[in-house]
């Protein structure tokens, strides 16, 4: 992905551009020629995941309620107390 952005493939504005898993697709085909990921379902799915983990940790670090979490840079992780943990967990659980 980093690659996309760095080829101009990439608009902050506007996004990916249409086309972008396909291209996906053969970057990752190139570097890792037997793993044979589609675009559509695998890199869609992975894509799709890593924005809604990506919007939790947003969410603790720099959201609304967000100052009783913190960054550790030595072990790259967010940390809180474990009142804090039990508090989040119980607020956020998924029907399932």
């Amino acid at each position: 992905m980093v690659d996309l952005y760095n080829a101009g493939t990439y608009n902050a504005d506007t996004r990916f551009k249409a086309g972008y898993l396909n291209e996906l697709e053969r970057i990752l085909e190139k570097g890792l020629p037997h793993v044979m990921l589609k675009a559509k379902p695998n890199l869609e799915s992975m894509i799709r995941t890593l924005k809604r983990d990506w919007a939790i940790v947003y969410d603790m670090l720099c959201g609304k309620d967000n100052s009783d979490f913190g960054w550790d840079k030595h072990t790259q992780m967010i940390v809180a107390e474990n009142v804090v943990w039990n508090s989040y967990i119980s607020s956020h659980k998924v029907a399932g």
